[in-house]
């Protein structure tokens, strides 16, 4: 096996943020392992990829047998895992009254206890590698709780909450921990057609006056995280904005994220 410098594993890399931050990776010669469920959209990341510069890993977050399966193809592809971003996740909106059981147990099970089962399954490949970092996915919704998202705030701020926790936890082992905190990214979760209209989500947010960033802010984000001493990177001028509102001014954030919270449950009808 030809040596490789450093390698990332990218959970969630049929699309979205993990497409983006795998080509921003590979771009700087790092080999990149992808890992979903979406076998067709990993297929399609890996052709945007240079050649014999990544691997494809059916994944799961929820199957722990699956984890082990996938951690152990990578370390035979790469040898290595420099980082582990840890990125895969869902969205559902809706007043929490009306929400069906399903769609809040699916955002638990692969936004919460997913990203535990991928920390714990990576945690030796991780220790053997030095200078080493977790990459976690939370949201701006895990800088403050937004109104009818109140279930995917909730597994955000958890996410928060690891990645706050393992950046004291890992420091024995040299393991890095980071949390990437995007805004409205311009990803799949937002470009269909929101529920109960004819605009995209992401014409609906605009219109509102909410900033939708390109896809392409991410990957210098992820490598700024990664490669900085700060455990979270808001990512965009609304997630900046409001990680500053949530410390100094919450009483008008709360007044703010009011307004949002109809188009909000029409855009997020069960994509991320």
């Amino acid at each position: 096996m030809t040596e490789i410098c450093k390698s990332i594993f990218i959970t969630g890399g049929a699309s979205g943020l993990g497409r983006e931050v795998a080509r921003y990776f590979a771009e700087r010669g790092w080999f990149v392992g992808l890992a979903d469920i979406d076998d067709r959209g990993m297929a399609e990341t890996a052709a945007m990829l240079p050649a014999g510069q990544s691997s494809v890993h059916h994944l799961n977050v929820t199957d722990r047998a699956q984890w082990k399966a996938a951690v152990a193809e990578f370390a035979a592809a790469a040898g290595r895992m420099d980082v582990f971003f840890n990125n895969a996740g869902i969205g559902k909106g809706g007043p929490i009254e009306t929400m069906e059981d399903a769609d809040i147990d699916a955002m638990i099970a692969i936004n919460l206890t997913g990203v535990i089962n991928g920390t714990r399954a990576c945690f030796d490949l991780l220790k053997a590698t030095p200078g080493s970092c977790v990459l976690y996915t939370a949201s701006a919704a895990g800088i403050y709780g937004i109104a009818d998202l109140s279930v995917y705030s909730a597994t955000k701020f958890a996410v928060r909450g690891l990645a706050e926790s393992h950046d004291i936890e890992f420091r024995r082992h040299g393991i890095k921990s980071r949390c990437l905190m995007p805004g409205f990214i311009d990803t799949n979760i937002i470009s269909g057609v929101a529920e109960g209209s004819n605009r995209s989500g992401k014409e609906m947010l605009e219109s509102s006056g909410v900033i939708v960033s390109p896809v392409s802010i991410i990957g210098p984000a992820a490598w700024a995280a990664v490669h900085g001493n700060k455990v979270h990177t808001p990512v965009n001028k609304m997630a900046k904005q409001m990680a500053f509102a949530a410390r100094w001014m919450p009483g008008k954030l709360r007044k703010q994220k009011v307004s949002l919270t109809g188009d909000l449950t029409n855009i997020l009808a069960g994509r991320d």
